[in-house]
């Protein structure tokens, strides 16, 4: 029945690396079922006959799609079913679209939709790496025109070793998470998250990364050799080259004043009238291609950006081409937020506030992955009105998805332990405006939110982008790009990290790649800028974490029980909890394994219902001084309750210092008292004296 099916097999890491095709999928223009390990995926790559009218970019989509049968979970949604794409399966796509994207010709318009459907996943084998492999044979076997074929990898780091493909356990004491995309003889894609790693460590890595993939290239034209189609034809929809060279003949000057400014704003003001005196020149001349002309402008502004860089060494704002544009940093700006920063950089401005929250407050999450919690949070928010535009709010995209994920990654190593900061920890980032890198302004601006909150972070992180220019074998770097540079410059290369080394990484690519030379001055010069960020900006804004939390962040004290005492300090129906909770005003978290979160907005609650719960927990001692409530009183005494479900009593001759005649004289009942645990009889019925008590206190 399947006359075209073809197996090919090879290693990757040490395990089997499993190729199918001509069996599965055969409707679309290339597909392949890739099994590595016990991890599963049906990867596709389908085109549209013809191209989609009246767009002015590529339209293409990558879909990573999770399947919670491949770990054996049904859905938790209320409906049990996928539903919207994860957050994870979200950056995978953008992981998977980013090598892939540069290497189809930029003029297409027919539509390329691409997607890797997760069917079985073993935690040791990466379903993440099967996918973008995968994908990558499904495009270059296909006739879809592309200049494959990449491969991609992960790199780990266990006690100064390099680790291909680390296994779940491997990842879990791993120094780095390291992503890596080649071609057969550059590096297309970088995204990284690190403890602190040096430049030198991190370019190794990347290089053995890279050497490693060139390998699986191999394999992957090997296949296409044998069962490749022909590419076919499509249309292109360049301008002619003789309209091109006659609208800049026309406009390069009027281009180059407008472009000539540090003013976003009054760039665009300039440019809107050249607009309209190239339409009004230009319309009459080419009535069949009026189409093509804002699609010259855009190359003519390009043309004039690079050139300046590359011949001239200058920049769009004026610039030196390892000068940072003007930097503000500020803490304390939303004033009941319990901890906000901003920073700004040139015309890009970020605003982060931190919320504090209880561990309840922690993300649950329902994915192929075997994590599913996490305690810190981060969110990007790229309204219309950071860029002089009015649209309506939707919710975040993949952008603002991604980008929020740069920041965590980025902060992630820096982040206190729960046992440190027993807190969960939400940080928002909206960028109030843009003209380039709010990514990594936003991990800027986290950083002072953090210390401001007063979370106890390791280190200080800072983040800045290096940009690229190339020309044949020319190329310049540039550090913090604005709008324009990151628009007409061929890389977006962002770096987070603390004085110590490198904490995340993630690289944008408009051509089909870097050459070590590249990679490593890119490195080299985003060191340079972050450490000028944290030490002349950052640190002089906050020069370390405050040591008090917000009078409007929870006060949190944590202890850890016995497991066998936690039925006592819940209750029966939950009454003892609840009953803590009302009396002093707080939350009270009880983890399996005994660890207690006490939360409340004032300390002294936090600590009252701490003494209650470690009462209640732990069996009261001879000698031991308790504030207690008197519950009863009879003719020989009152009875006191030192905790929820443990009462004593204090007999009338133990209630004062000097002799007491009648009980009420001295205590009624809801009194609260001072006693001390004077005997504990066999039955565990506890005896306690006040008049001991008070001698003791004095």
């Amino acid at each position: 029945m399947f006359e075209n099916a073809r197996r090919f097999e090879t290693t990757f890491a040490g395990r089997p690396f499993i190729v199918e095709t001509g069996k599965v999928a055969q409707l679309a223009n290339g597909s392949c079922f890739v099994t590595y390990g016990d991890t599963q995926v049906l990867c596709t790559a389908t085109m549209s006959e013809k191209p989609r009218d009246g767009i002015d970019f590529f339209p293409l989509s990558v879909d990573f799609e999770e399947k919670l049968y491949s770990v054996g979970k049904i859905p938790g949604s209320f409906q049990r079913r996928e539903g919207k794409a994860s957050e994870k399966a979200v950056l995978a796509s953008r992981v998977i679209d980013r090598p892939i994207r540069p290497l189809f010709p930029k003029d297409m318009r027919n539509d390329v939709g691409v997607v890797a459907t997760i069917m079985s996943v073993d935690q040791d084998c990466s379903p993440e790496i099967a996918a973008m492999v995968g994908v990558s044979i499904a495009i270059s076997i296909s006739n879809i025109p592309w200049d494959g074929p990449i491969s991609g990898c992960h790199v780990g780091y266990v006690d100064g070793e390099f680790v291909l493909n680390p296994t779940a356990e491997q990842k879990k004491v791993s120094d780095m998470a390291l992503t890596v995309a080649s071609t057969a003889d550059l590096v297309a894609m970088i995204e990284a998250g690190a403890n602190e790693i040096p430049n030198d460590v991190m370019f190794d890595a990347i290089m053995f990364a890279h050497a490693e993939n060139q390998k699986m290239v191999e394999f992957i034209n090997s296949i296409v050799k044998e069962i490749g189609r022909e590419k076919m034809p499509f249309e292109s929809v360049e301008p002619p080259k003789e309209m091109f060279e006659a609208i800049k003949d026309f406009a390069i000057e009027d281009v180059r004043f407008a472009l000539d400014t540090d003013d976003k704003r009054i760039r665009d003001e300039r440019l809107s009238p050249i607009y309209a005196k190239v339409h009004e020149k230009f319309d009459e001349i080419y009535p069949e291609t009026i189409g093509f002309i804002d699609d010259c402008m855009y190359k003519l502004q390009k043309y004039v950006v690079r050139r300046w860089l590359l011949d001239d060494n200058k920049r769009v704002d004026g610039r030196g081409i390892n000068e940072i544009r003007p930097l503000a940093a500020e803490v304390g700006t939303l004033k009941r937020a319990h901890g906000s920063g901003m920073f700004t950089r040139g015309q890009t401005q970020v605003l982060t506030a931190t919320t504090l929250g209880t561990m309840r407050d922690a993300q649950l999450l329902d994915g192929i992955d075997e994590e599913d919690s996490k305690r810190y949070m981060h969110h990007y928010n790229f309204p219309s009105f950071s860029v002089g535009e009015t649209r309506p709010s939707r919710g975040p995209g993949r952008r603002e998805i991604g980008h929020g994920a740069l920041a965590e990654r980025a902060l992630v190593p820096v982040i206190p332990s729960v046992e440190e900061f027993p807190y969960t920890i939400r940080l928002v980032s909206e960028v109030l405006s843009s003209n380039g890198s709010t990514s990594q302004g936003a991990i800027c601006g986290s950083t002072l939110s953090l210390m401001h909150a007063g979370v106890p972070i390791k280190a200080p992180v800072a983040g800045i982008s290096c940009g690229l220019v190339t020309e044949g074998d020319r190329f310049m770097t540039m550090v913090d790009i604005q709008g324009l540079e990151d628009f007409f410059g061929d890389m977006d290369f962002k770096v987070a990290g603390t004085h110590k080394g490198i904490t995340a990484i993630q690289m944008d690519l408009k051509i089909y790649g870097l050459t070590p030379e590249i990679i490593k001055e890119a490195l080299e010069k985003t060191y340079k800028a972050r450490l000028y960020i944290l030490d002349e900006i950052m640190l002089k804004a906050i020069p370390e974490v405050n040591k008090e939390l917000s009078p409007y962040a929870p006060k949190m004290l944590i202890t850890k029980i016995p497991v066998d005492k936690i039925s006592e300090v819940i209750g029966k129906g939950g009454k003892v909890i609840q009953k803590i909770c009302a009396e002093c005003n707080c939350k009270v978290d009880v983890e399996e394994d005994g660890t207690v979160y006490v939360t409340a907005l004032d300390t002294n609650d936090a600590k009252r219902a701490m003494f209650i719960i470690e009462t209640i927990a732990k069996d009261p001692e001879i000698g031991a001084i308790y504030n207690g409530k008197v519950t009863r009183i009879m003719n020989f005494g009152a009875f006191v309750e030192i905790a929820p479900g443990k009462e004593g009593l204090v007999h009338i001759s133990q209630l004062d210092v000097k002799r007491t005649e009648k009980v009420e004289d001295v205590v009624s009942i809801g009194d609260e008292v001072v006693v001390m645990v004077k005997e504990i009889d066999d039955q565990g019925r506890l005896n306690l004296s006040r008049k001991d008590a008070l001698i003791k206190l004095g």
